[in-house]
């Protein structure tokens, strides 16, 4: 950081241990840990939780291996894991300014791992920094947190309206309690009008393909190019956007072919049965089978209907590397399909359901968008609290 701001009225220069001393976590495995609410923090975030804390919140975690750099913020009590450097002394320091100064320290830089990526503490506690003082450390904060706590706000507001439409697919599709049921005959556990069918006859199954990662020219394009990742990253059932772009030459020099907006993508390779709906035309790498169903009217049942099936999606995965669901196997699966009227009547519903978790999506994006513009600025001072 630069030492521009060591005149600037309330900040001073410092090193980062004035701002934080950090102390390697503590190891802990999965079967050592036992059911409780507290939070067990990696590199790569929380996920899992135990019985026993080791730290006292408030806390900042940084990623010591494989994530390397990650920052991450945590309340109350907790467990940082033998992949972390934890906050051991704030020094007084305002602990959400702490965390979110180390966002634009760019810590994955200083790697001294091999195989594995590694953060030493004793190669960051000395990074010449300047720190405002405490008034200033919490008008900061206050302000970066203003973002954070309206994009959570969006976050429980989207799992809230997809638990909803969860359950009402599960109330008339599987409790059998829809529209109008009391009027209906059920033969072998399918109502009347219902039909049952395999995947093949419902819908088309596209697969994807990756183009040379050696060829740059293939890459940093206009493409939407998809990977699993963006899915099993992804926070909710609509993907706006990915992380890597391909061009109409890499496109061509793979197997991946484009998919139309609102087609269903599904993880098929090792992560198997992740789903998201897209909003744009996209393709992708050879991890999943697109589902695009015949009828438009199909597409929100569809969706609903695999989701609840991802057990048995996973049971039919193969392969001694890691499981992979084929297309042939995947497209022989059976659907049982309800009447036109439900179908269209489940569609509306649901739909209106996956554009509101849309603009709320968009809305979350573009605040964090904001803050991390203004994260930096604030933190050098250039804009004054």
């Amino acid at each position: 950081m630069s030492h521009g701001q060591e005149t600037m009225p309330g900040w001073r220069s410092a090193i980062l241990q004035d701002l934080v001393f950090f102390q390697r976590g503590y190891d802990i495995t999965k079967a050592e840990q036992k059911p409780g609410d507290i939070p067990v923090v990696s590199s790569s975030g929380i996920n899992s939780y135990h019985s026993e804390f080791k730290v006292d919140g408030p806390g900042v975690v940084i990623g010591r291996k494989g994530s390397l750099g990650t920052v991450h913020y945590v309340d109350g009590a907790y467990w940082p894991h033998d992949t972390t450097l934890w906050s051991k002394d704030l020094k007084g320091n305002h602990a959400r300014f702490v965390y979110y100064f180390l966002h634009t320290l760019g810590l994955d830089r200083y790697d001294v791992g091999n195989a594995n990526p590694t953060l030493n503490r004793n190669h960051i506690h000395g990074l010449d920094i300047t720190i405002p003082d405490y008034w200033i450390q919490v008008r900061i904060a206050s302000i970066l947190s203003a973002y954070d706590d309206l994009i959570e706000n969006n976050r429980r507001r989207i799992q809230l309206l997809e638990q909803a439409a969860r359950l009402l697919y599960r109330e008339w599709f599987v409790h059998l309690r829809f529209p109008g049921h009391e009027h209906v005959t059920i033969t072998d556990g399918v109502p009347e009008g219902w039909e049952k069918k395999v995947v093949a006859d419902v819908c088309e199954t596209v697969g994807g393909g990756t183009p040379s990662t050696k060829v740059s020219e293939y890459w940093a394009g206009d493409i939407t190019w998809v990977t699993p990742s963006d899915i099993t990253k992804n926070d909710c059932l609509v993907l706006i956007d990915s992380g890597r772009k391909i061009t109409e030459k890499g496109l061509r020099k793979s197997s991946a072919k484009m998919v139309p907006a609102e087609t269903i993508l599904m993880t098929s390779r090792a992560s198997v049965g992740f789903f998201a709906l897209v909003d744009r035309e996209v393709c992708t790498n050879q991890g999943f089978i697109n589902i695009i169903p015949h009828e438009d009217e199909l597409r929100m049942y569809l969706l609903f209907n695999l989701m609840s099936r991802v057990n048995e999606i996973r049971s039919n995965a193969k392969g001694t590397t890691y499981p992979e669901i084929s297309k042939g196997r995947f497209r022989g699966m059976g659907v049982v399909v309800p009447s036109k009227v439900l179908v269209r009547e489940f569609a509306g519903l649901a739909s209106d359901v996956i554009q509101q978790v849309r603009c709320l999506k968009r809305s979350a994006l573009q605040l964090g968008t904001a803050r991390d513009l203004l994260l930096p600025r604030l933190m050098t001072g250039e804009v004054v609290v």
